[in-house]
């Protein structure tokens, strides 16, 4: 039925695997709020990729498959902003004036910790515009995303960004 595009019957198909998807990705993931997302993104890419799967297979093993890849995917993305944070953080000092240097890697490195209080997609928005300094065209392709929620995601990572910085660092209001 689902194949034939009843995509109401998608639901009490997947409802059985909910549970063990939802087990198999927290083991993966190590963390309950992103295996709920991720458990989530499984399901989706699986609903737009029924008509790729073959009813030879078994649908749970092809289920599971899609949140392995999908936790695999998180995890990949998650590292690589992870090492962007960091070299942010560790950026080289100023040879002409080391204090000044330290300010700044002391500063990078309260807002690679504010930059937690994003959401995946947020903190992907803010790092590829604001900090690798991509135009929206070019992050809504590099996301696959439209360019509006490119801006809507951007605008939300600013000002949550600076809620974060106003009751976390206030220090770094100081010196605007």
């Amino acid at each position: 039925m689902v194949l034939a595009g009843r995509t109401e019957a998608f639901e009490p198909l997947v409802a059985p695997y909910r549970g063990p998807l939802l087990a198999l990705i927290s083991r993966l993931t190590r963390n309950r709020e992103e295996a709920l997302e991720v458990t989530q993104e499984a399901l989706l890419r699986a609903f737009r990729s029924l008509g790729r799967f073959d009813p030879s297979r078994s649908f749970r093993n092809w289920l599971f498959q899609i949140a392995a890849n999908e936790a695999r995917d998180r995890y990949r993305k998650k590292t690589r902003e992870q090492a962007t944070f960091r070299d942010v953080a560790a950026a080289a000092p100023s040879a002409s004036n080391p204090e000044a240097g330290h300010d700044r890697r002391e500063i990078r490195a309260d807002i690679a910790r504010a930059l937690v209080s994003l959401s995946p997609r947020e903190r992907e928005v803010f790092v590829l515009r604001d900090l690798e300094e991509l135009d929206i065209r070019e992050t809504s392709r590099v996301l696959g995303c439209s360019m509006l929620s490119v801006r809507v995601n951007l605008s939300s990572a600013r000002r949550k960004l600076r809620e974060a910085i106003r009751r976390d660092f206030p220090h770094l209001e100081e010196g605007r």
